[in-house]
């Protein structure tokens, strides 16, 4: 990058991915990993539910493993696996490679603030909390998930470990979440990514490809996805960690989910931040130029 961000203003990051779900968290991952303000601890591949497969966290570590090998960073950003499968009960932890590294860096004895990212299910963060209470209240949390306010919704990430959901909601952990009202409206074209992102390396003609790869995928679908279009909901994941937007959430009490994944309004003590916008033009606009700028310094 043709420029740095003064090391008081540095974050440290862990990104907790269901990597090989669709196609929106490999945009989120190397947009996180080409921002100079984060110090990227780890990334955890996340388990997307057995809907397709029964081993959808080892297909999230390949596809981290791909992304790391194509931007040439394998030997610079730890992989962790994560979960293999959702929680059995809201008391029994899933023990994971990628929880023990959230509970590390959490009681690290390090300054930088500490922030984990959860593109996925929550299971990570709920097993470490059970298997580690201590870690509440040293870091944040930001969950890409859940659906809109006040009502709810099915929804792919809470659908994948609500009992997971519900730990963390139950706990004292800061956690910051974008449903998915919100998270949806991060609208790009196969046109703009074909002019914006493709030409740039082989991670920007991955980036595209892939997209194009998962949009043929659904064709049978007439519902999803639309054809010419996707919502990289991952992406405000990034984007809020270089600009908080104090004025576009709320502190709301935080809720339960029931199995049909509706929000169960019960307390009023334990408070979450819940975002109600994101701004689609600066989180694309800015992915877009650093995709290109890491492309320019790399020949």
């Amino acid at each position: 990058m043709p420029y740095d961000v003064p090391e008081q203003k540095k974050i440290r990051l862990i990104i907790n991915t269901d990597a090989k779900n669709e196609a929106d968290d490999q945009f989120a991952i190397v947009h996180a990993l080409l921002t100079p303000r984060f110090k990227i601890r780890g990334i955890i591949a996340a388990h997307f539910g057995t809907h397709r497969t029964n081993e959808s966290m080892l297909e999230s570590y390949r596809e981290c493993e791909h992304v790391l090998s194509l931007m040439k960073m394998a030997s610079k950003v730890a992989l962790y696996k994560g979960a293999e499968r959702a929680m059995p009960d809201e008391a029994t932890p899933v023990h994971s490679e990628g929880a023990e590294l959230i509970i590390r860096e959490a009681l690290a004895d390090d300054p930088t603030p500490l922030y984990v990212v959860f593109l996925g299910p929550l299971t990570d963060l709920a097993s470490a909390y059970l298997a580690e209470p201590a870690i509440a209240g040293r870091f944040t949390a930001l969950w890409i998930g859940g659906g809109q306010w006040p009502k709810g919704e099915r929804e792919f990430n809470l659908l994948n470990d609500i009992d997971a959901a519900n730990v963390v909601m139950a706990s004292p952990i800061d956690l910051w979440q974008v449903p998915r009202d919100v998270y949806s409206t991060i609208r790009t074209s196969l046109a703009e990514l074909a002019l914006k992102v493709r030409p740039y390396g082989e991670i920007g003609h991955y980036l595209f490809q892939q997209m194009l790869e998962v949009n043929e995928a659904g064709a049978s679908n007439p519902r999803f996805p639309k054809g010419e279009m996707w919502a990289l909901g991952d992406s405000p994941a990034i984007h809020l960690l270089l600009d908080d937007h104090a004025y576009h959430f709320e502190l709301k009490p935080a809720p339960r989910f029931t199995k049909d994944m509706y929000y169960v309004h019960y307390q009023n003590e334990r408070m979450i931040r819940v975002y109600n916008y994101v701004d689609s033009r600066f989180t694309l606009e800015d992915m877009f130029a650093k995709i290109a700028l890491f492309h320019a310094c790399s020949e």
